[in-house]
């Protein structure tokens, strides 16, 4: 595409706004560092804390990214038509940059939303300043529900009534709280348990499927599929339909005494892009395109699971209309498959 002139391309941004108008996200992980350690996380493509803890060679990416340069790329793609921004980790209020990140942010646009993604133990000790942020939304990870199932998955001494507090405090603090669980044989006897738990403090709860990566392969046996808690749900409910929005995996939605319950469910397929069309890893691939992930260190990738698709935007922090730029090139290649 070139401009009028034809001296040079101009930016296609049809990539861009068809994600955003998609439901895309743009994930921004503030540190790749948790205070727990869940065995599969996969620490949106950075190394886990898991394998941190057991080789201490093996680190994440060193932070180049300062609370300014997270404010700036964060305002120019939306600006640039992105809508919804998760702010995740690692743990994301473990990160000095948190505060001043969140504390900051631009009051978003009547269809635009900020949620924070937390393991929720520390959400009671940061909730004085967290409810006067622009937040609309704290999702907190409950994978477990005892200590017990808490030690086995996350290897942590910290209790389930410090993440239980945690939910507490977040619905003290923020318009809407969500629970999401992971589905695995470590927590198939307390799902039940969770989805009652939401329920009775009317909170929506995702189930989410295991989304297998280099990192948590060698337990790919831990992974339970949806089916069982479909099932329940039917019993609880008629109020079932399916939603494919155009990016990520399809979804079931129930509602429950009102409140939305969403399954994750690989039956209901994925959504992929031209670059998905010839790369290796399709095969394995779980989710499809569904979400930018800006890294610490500058990345922004498409992809979980292709560090190679990787764009370093660090060169752009000082002007917002190139970094967009640079952001809606990068899309457009890796959606027509060009990259």
């Amino acid at each position: 595409m070139h401009d009028l002139l034809g001296s040079k391309p101009s930016t296609d941004w049809t990539a861009l706004h068809n994600f955003a108008a998609l439901r895309g996200q743009l994930r921004v992980s503030l540190t790749p560092r948790c205070n727990i350690a869940c065995w599969f996380c996969h620490n949106e493509g950075d190394v886990p804390p898991p394998l941190t803890r057991r080789d201490r060679t093996q680190q994440p990416r060193e932070r180049a990214l300062t609370a300014d340069n997270y404010l700036m790329l964060i305002s120019a793609l939306m600006d640039a038509g992105l809508k919804r921004v998760y702010f995740t980790g690692g743990e994301p209020l473990t990160s000095p940059l948190a505060r001043p990140v969140l504390e900051r942010l631009p009051a978003p646009a009547p269809d635009a939303s900020y949620t924070l993604i937390t393991n929720g133990t520390l959400v009671r000790a940061h909730q004085s300043w967290l409810a006067k942020t622009h937040l609309d939304k704290i999702k907190v990870s409950l994978h477990y529900f005892s200590d017990a199932s808490l030690n086995a998955i996350a290897g942590t001494r910290i209790g389930i009534d410090t993440v239980l507090d945690g939910i507490e405090a977040a619905r003290e603090s923020v318009p809407r709280v969500e629970v999401n669980t992971l589905l695995l044989k470590e927590n198939t006897h307390e799902v039940r348990a969770i989805l009652d738990f939401a329920l009775q403090r009317r909170l929506p709860v995702q189930f989410i499927e295991l989304v297998s990566t280099d990192f948590n392969a060698a337990r790919s046996a831990s992974a339970v599929p949806a089916d069982a808690i479909v099932t329940h749900l039917r019993t609880l409910t008629h109020d079932e339909h399916v939603e494919v929005a155009g990016t990520g995996q399809g979804r079931r939605v129930f509602r429950v005494d009102g409140v939305e319950i969403d399954v994750i469910h690989r039956h209901l397929g994925r959504h992929h892009v031209g670059q998905c069309g010839t790369c290796p890893l399709r095969s394995t691939c779980v989710e499809g395109f569904w979400a930018l992930r800006a890294d610490h260190n500058g990345g922004l990738q498409p992809c979980l699971l292709r560090d190679d698709l990787r764009l370093d935007v660090r060169d752009h922090l000082s002007d917002p209309a190139r970094l967009a730029e640079a952001v809606a090139g990068h899309l457009a290649a890796f959606t027509e498959g060009v990259l």
